[in-house]
């Protein structure tokens, strides 16, 4: 997957970890999906939104907490994953 094709919305959520989804994206069908799951809640909040008569709308409140749990949720995954992958290359033969 190209980076330019990824949500630039979570792109710039987590700028540190640009490179890193990418390669989840790709190689972690769990990353993926949750990832496709923000995207999709981010579509349908934005469309939501843009609609004056859903701006006071319970439904968009749930959607928003929902977008914003699966942020939680790939954060804690990119962390992890980062962690890992530092702590690999540190005992990596071609380290030493």
């Amino acid at each position: 997957m190209n980076i330019k094709l990824m949500n630039k919305k979570l792109k710039h959520m987590f700028p540190e970890y640009t490179e890193l989804m990418v390669i989840l994206k790709q190689s972690d069908p769990h990353f993926a999906k949750m990832l496709e799951a923000h995207d999709e809640l981010d579509r349908k909040i934005t469309r939501l939104e843009l609609n004056p008569v859903n701006v006071i709308n319970d439904n968009l409140e749930i959607l928003k907490r929902q977008k914003l749990k699966y942020k939680d949720r790939l954060y804690a995954l990119l962390r992890k994953a980062a962690h890992y992958h530092s702590t690999s290359l540190a005992h990596s033969p071609s380290s030493e």
